[in-house]
């Protein structure tokens, strides 16, 4: 049975329900949200990025992040450093480093047993076929 557009973006909305579900208990032990993990790891692949940047790839207002990064630098694990020009960079400290690995060991095993059941060219072919889903944004 062919599958339809809205069933295929219904299972992709299942799938990251449950992720974001098995993230956040795994996460919990090390006193993470899964928003704060996602800080975490998106500063480790964009170091010195800036609040509005961090806000835009975690999925948030530039207000909500600016909360959230507030929370977090009093927490030690990030710190907001003066770039050039006006925008504030953020950093991860040590701990937040410690942490960002630690999570990500964690989301790796949650993410495994996912697709534990699909071959590696699998994972490559659904991998390329939402990247081309996602080329074209139909809001623009």
């Amino acid at each position: 049975m062919p599958y339809q557009p809205a069933d295929v973006a219904l299972a992709v909305k299942r799938l990251q329900h449950r992720h974001h579900r098995a993230l956040s208990k795994a996460l919990a032990p090390l006193g993470l949200s899964l928003v704060q993990w996602d800080t975490l790891r998106h500063l480790h692949r964009n170091p010195d990025a800036s609040l509005h940047d961090l806000a835009v790839l975690t999925f948030q207002t530039d207000q909500s992040f600016g909360s959230l990064a507030t929370r977090m630098a009093d927490r030690g694990l990030v710190e907001r450093v003066p770039g050039p020009g006006r925008p504030v960079r953020h950093r991860l400290t040590e701990e937040g480093e410690r942490l960002r690995a630690a999570g990500q060991e964690l989301a790796d095993g949650v993410v495994d047993l996912s697709f534990r059941h699909l071959s590696a060219d699998q994972v490559d072919q659904l991998g390329e076929l939402l990247h081309a889903a996602l080329a074209t944004d139909p809001t623009a």
